[in-house]
């Protein structure tokens, strides 16, 4: 029997999670518990997250796989070029900072937004001969994922981003006008067709991108096809250039 209060209950506590994220949650380091004010202690925040931490090892400037050698691109990008012309990333996607960004997106803790645009702004700081985009763009999320989950983890990181790159935030830019499975629970075999046609330009906004360099920011990047099909949509729309901000960046299977 349908429960005319449910909507209203799930709101209710969709709102209350979101409220602890933000507030309650971060008197302790998200990653030993150690009570702090900050969301990560300062020996937790030097020892995984230090200066330069993840980028020891050369790394793909397309993509940003990690590179045996010195070579400017992987063989995965020699072979195939993706749609999007240059990757930053702040960290490589393994434990335990891997905790931090499933507390975010599946946890609600949105106070380690601005820590994870933070390091992505000193990535780029480190970044030699970096272009600046002239606009960002948080990879949109399907109404249907929006709606139970309550943000857009994309969005939140962007949101702080934009502020220290000082550069304009464009959270309408794309549309997801496809509902597709998430990337994690897809076959690596079947991740790009399930990305296939899934973002469009909002028609609005498409009066930005001819010649534009478009800065699309996420917050993991594994096989990169998310991304890339949002690039290709750019570069459809009139873009002349689209770099990739990502927070983490997990091997390509």
């Amino acid at each position: 029997m349908w429960n005319a209060t449910k909507p209203r209950v799930d709101a209710t506590w969709q709102a209350l999670r979101l409220w602890l994220g933000a507030t309650v949650l971060p008197a302790q380091c998200a990653l030993c518990g150690i009570g702090c004010p900050q969301v990560l202690c300062p020996p937790c925040r030097a020892q995984y997250l230090g200066q330069g931490r993840g980028q020891a090892r050369p790394h793909c400037r397309q993509c940003a796989n990690r590179l045996d050698d010195v070579a400017q691109l992987c063989g995965r990008c020699l072979r195939q070029r993706p749609a999007y012309d240059a990757t930053i990333t702040a960290f490589d996607y393994a434990a335990p900072v891997d905790q931090l960004l499933l507390q975010l997106k599946f946890g609600a803790r949105l106070a380690l937004a601005p820590l994870f645009a933070q390091l992505l702004y000193a990535a780029v700081q480190q970044q030699s001969g970096w272009e600046r985009p002239q606009l960002l763009c948080p990879v949109p999320l399907g109404s249907a994922r929006l709606a139970e989950r309550g943000f857009n983890q994309a969005l939140e990181i962007a949101r702080p981003l934009a502020r220290l790159l000082q550069l304009p935030l464009q959270p309408r830019l794309a549309q997801r006008v496809r509902e597709t499975k998430a990337q994690s629970g897809v076959a690596p075999q079947e991740r790009q067709a399930n990305l296939a046609q899934a973002f469009a330009i909002a028609p609005e906004q498409a009066a930005l991108l001819p010649g534009c360099h478009v800065g699309i920011v996420d917050d993991v990047m594994s096989s990169g096809h998310t991304v890339n099909a949002l690039a290709a949509a750019c570069k459809r729309a009139g873009a002349a250039k689209v770099s990739i901000l990502v927070v983490a960046r997990t091997p390509p299977r």
